[in-house]
């Protein structure tokens, strides 16, 4: 029974005792699925006659590590699809900006005056920031709303954010955990979408680099969101090490599992992805855009008017 109530592993039901006097501990609800069975199990194993099972002893728990799991699935699926959907919708921002900068060569005035990796990384912080700003408006305007017509939804809908059940971390480091997932889902997709802004000349080439991109971070949120039930698998493993689904695989992990210190690893190695995205996105934009403009290209015709003249 204490086993059970410390919540660990993923059991549904514990056999112990005798073959003449067995027992199970376990919910109301295991216990009544595997309560016949364990009675003839012990009936085959003491090699008695079948019609002679022996009376199985039924002890109940309130709830057991395999129920508590599959409640906190519910959990992990949610906070997972609310990350991802935030962060295509916010991610896009800092490639529109990108362009428009670029149309306009001011992005290029910025980069004669400071280091490319500065002008990147410091349009990543600032369209953060304001990420933050729009989600803090909708969020004050959500609460607002639900208070006044929270009751109705949930009568219409049936579904009701406060029931969800609690996760292994507890809300506090759950929802202190979101904000740095968030933040750094955002940073990893907008890091990527500079460098396709840092590649692209024109807005068709945006559209159609920033295509596969989608594609990719859609597949790794599937791939996350598979690996919610398939624990300490190769599979998890790789969603957790792969920079775009580890945000969104870290999430999962703090609704499941109890420990903090695997967090703090996934921070570190995500924050250093960004670093090597934004490094890669400016070499290429130091090659590919600062290398253009009319006095860059005037500069070989004039050196071959001189060398004639002076012929």
């Amino acid at each position: 029974r204490a086993f059970l109530e410390q919540k660990r592993g993923n059991y549904a039901a514990i056999a112990q005792g005798t073959l003449a006097h067995p027992e199970l501990v376990g919910t109301r609800e295991q216990v009544e699925r595997w309560q016949g069975t364990i009675g003839l199990i012990a009936a085959t194993a003491a090699q008695t006659s079948p019609g002679a099972f022996p009376p199985v002893q039924a002890e109940l728990v309130a709830t057991s590590a395999s129920a508590e799991r599959g409640n906190r699935i519910r959990t992990a699926q949610a906070a997972q699809m609310l990350l991802f959907l935030l962060t295509m919708l916010l991610a896009g921002m800092v490639l529109s900006n990108l362009v428009e900068e670029k149309a306009n060569k001011i992005i290029e005035i910025l980069a004669a005056a400071i280091p490319m990796d500065a002008v990147f990384m410091g349009k990543l912080v600032a369209m953060l920031g304001v990420s933050f700003v729009g989600l803090a408006v909708w969020g004050g305007t959500g609460l607002a709303f639900w208070a006044v017509a929270g009751e109705a939804i949930v009568q219409q809908t049936g579904f009701n954010p406060a029931a969800l059940p609690a996760p292994a971390v507890g809300w506090p480091w759950f929802l202190a955990l979101g904000v740095l997932y968030f933040a750094m889902a955002y940073l990893l997709l907008g890091s990527l979408f500079l460098t396709i802004g840092a590649m692209a000349a024109t807005v068709r080439e945006v559209q159609t680099l920033s295509m596969p991109v989608t594609m990719m971070q859609l597949m790794v949120f599937f791939i996350a969101a598979y690996t919610i039930t398939q624990p300490g698998t190769a599979l998890e493993l790789l969603a957790i090490a792969f920079p775009l689904s580890s945000p969104f695989a870290m999430m999962a992990r703090a609704a499941l599992q109890e420990a903090l210190w695997p967090h703090a690893l996934a921070l570190v190695w995500q924050a250093l992805a960004v670093l090597l995205i934004v490094r890669g996105g400016s070499r290429l934009f130091r090659t590919r855009v600062m290398k253009s403009g009319k006095a860059g290209r005037d500069k070989p015709r004039r050196r071959w008017f001189r060398r004639v003249q002076a012929g």
